[in-house]
């Protein structure tokens, strides 16, 4: 079926999934909504975010609470237009008390002003973008999983500590990519490199990166950094090994999910440095989260944004129980300063906080790759190279401008 608003509403409609039986009418239901890519180049890395908010709930214990819980998903098609037709339509007519996440950087922006206007909270995982927690910053929404400055800052500043000194940036040419590329070309600056260039390419229509790797072959840069995800790094890594770019070199890839790396294969992904908030693999909270949530998608285990969906969504419902199920649904701006008021604490990313920028602070991993030899299995793809705090990996409060923040 080709897709267009009103099927893309359509299915919207018909992928609401009831979580639990209400047993109760009125105040104890809860109807929360995502807007993801379904068929893009990011359908593999949004298809866990369901189980993830699914299986959130069901550690929340809503069941036993009393309380419905639906969960309704939509496809933006990577359009901002569309995802924001997808949020005013969900508030406005079909009830939808929060979102759980809206995945691109251009589709959540498209959304925070409709999540203000409406006065109902938001929580994003999957966007990277840190004009959310800039001059784009709201009372009705939080950052969780990551952003574009904590992947630029722990990777850029080890890279350059390891002789990477001279940068050449690829990216998608929307806000995203921008951001990305900018945030990693300051980081590399900051820490002694230096950039030799950039090249940014239309999104999401670009498969053949030939053209774009041939120029950073040709600038005399020592780095190549990826600045896309999904099919699009995927595609790029390969791409970059067959020119045989890896062997004047250094590949990085400024946002690479666990999933990625399992699609390229350890083979051809052996060595990429990558900086992760989340893995599985990390320690007995993030293993348990994982064998419970496996059964929910034994094919497509949670990256670090899907993890920050359980943990945001997990953070807000234990926020909704704090201040009574009824006047959380009449007032997400004061759902969200709650959820800022109160630690957070999960299996996925340990004890944290939020700040008052609405940016979720924990630690960052700097990891690499593992070589064919070193992995016992298909998923596991990752080793621990370093760990950055969370006071030192993110975006200092006072450099983000966002106006919520008193001077």
């Amino acid at each position: 079926m080709k897709m267009t608003r009103r099927n893309a509403l359509k299915v919207a409609s018909a992928a609401a999934i009831p979580m639990t039986r209400a047993r109760a009418q009125g105040p104890l239901r809860l109807k929360l909504g995502i807007i993801t890519d379904l068929s893009g180049p990011y359908a593999d890395l949004s298809r866990p975010s369901l189980a993830c908010a699914q299986q959130a709930v069901e550690d929340f214990g809503a069941a036993a609470r009393g309380w419905g819980v639906e969960i309704v998903v939509g496809e933006h098609q990577n359009k901002a237009d569309l995802a924001a037709t997808i949020a005013r339509q969900w508030f406005d007519q079909d009830r939808v008390d929060a979102l759980l996440d809206v995945n691109t950087s251009a589709t959540s922006l498209a959304c925070v002003g409709i999540a203000r206007e409406k006065n109902k909270p938001m929580m994003l995982s999957g966007p990277g973008t840190t004009a959310l927690t800039g001059a784009q910053c709201s009372p009705n929404h939080v950052h969780w999983a990551w952003d574009t400055y904590v992947l630029s800052n722990t990777s850029g500043t080890a890279m350059v500590k390891q002789g990477g000194t001279n940068w050449y940036f690829i990216a998608p040419d929307y806000a995203f990519g921008r951001a990305l590329a900018a945030d990693g070309g300051a980081a590399v600056i900051k820490s002694g490199g230096k950039v030799a260039g950039s090249v940014f390419y239309p999104f999401p229509n670009t498969s053949d990166f030939s053209a774009l790797l041939v120029q950073a072959q040709a600038s005399g840069a020592n780095v190549l950094a990826l600045c896309n995800g999904g099919a699009d790094m995927v595609g790029s890594i390969k791409q970059a090994r067959e020119f045989g770019l890896d062997k004047t070199m250094r590949i990085i890839s400024l946002l690479s999910y666990d999933t990625d790396i399992r699609a390229i294969g350890l083979e051809a992904a052996q060595g990429l440095m990558a900086t992760q908030t989340y893995y599985w693999n990390l320690n007995d909270r993030t293993r348990a989260f994982n064998t419970r949530i496996m059964p929910k998608t034994p094919k497509l285990w949670p990256n670090m944004a899907n993890a920050g969906l359980y943990s945001s969504t997990l953070h807000y419902l234990k926020a909704v129980a704090d201040m009574g199920l009824p006047q959380a649904k009449s007032d997400g701006a004061a759902v969200i300063a709650r959820m800022k008021a109160m630690p957070t604490d999960d299996d996925a990313f340990g004890p944290g906080k939020i700040r008052e920028d609405g940016r979720k602070l924990h630690p960052a991993y700097l990891m690499e790759v593992k070589k064919p030899s070193e992995s016992s299995g298909p998923y596991d793809v990752l080793k621990l190279v370093s760990t950055v705090p969370a006071d030192q990996a993110w975006r200092p409060l006072s450099e983000g401008g966002c106006p919520l923040v008193k001077a």
